[in-house]
């Protein structure tokens, strides 16, 4: 029996979707790898023609909740995402924007290879997917409320703030 998960993309599910950086590191510390990874995202969503429900970046991974407009298309979507993510913020490590990797060198992958997938069937499920998403800062300690993580898309949920990613969630 094989241990790989299946991925199921022959439907119109919302995705609920986590990777992390290569060996857990804090990559994603400083803020300006956050928004290389934001601006890829809406790239991405453009290109893709799909919509993000939700998201949250965390220092060392992302989840997001993202929803298409024709099957199949989640596999190219988070290819793309990482690759084109992870060029452009090692770009911009090795241009010596951070005394990060004073001691060291990136790592040769910036991202796990792989990505996790769960497909939410209902509105309960994807309200339980937000409301994990959105405490995660809480629980690592990041900030003591989830609206003041600029990082995700708590403030457009709890407070209809713009949070630099088109979100679609329910009104």
């Amino acid at each position: 029996m094989s241990d790989k998960r299946r991925q199921f993309d022959d439907k119109l599910y919302c995705h609920f979707v986590t990777f992390s950086c290569q060996g857990r590191r804090r990559l994603l510390d400083e803020d300006q790898p956050k928004r290389i990874l934001l601006g890829q995202l809406n790239t991405q969503l453009e290109h893709r023609f799909a919509k993000c429900l939700g998201f949250v970046v965390m220092p060392n991974h992302v989840h997001v909740l993202i929803q298409f407009s024709e099957t199949g298309q989640l596999s190219r979507f988070m290819q793309h995402w990482k690759r084109r993510s992870s060029h452009a913020i090692r770009k911009w490590y090795r241009e010596g924007n951070s005394a990060y990797f004073q001691f060291g060198d990136l790592p040769d992958c910036f991202w796990t290879p792989k990505y996790y997938s769960i497909e939410i069937y209902s509105d309960r499920k994807l309200s339980e997917k937000l409301d994990y998403m959105h405490l995660n800062p809480v629980r690592a300690g990041l900030v003591e409320r989830c609206v003041d993580w600029q990082w995700s898309s708590a403030r457009w949920y709890f407070e209809r703030k713009s949070v630099g990613v088109p979100i679609d969630g329910p009104n």
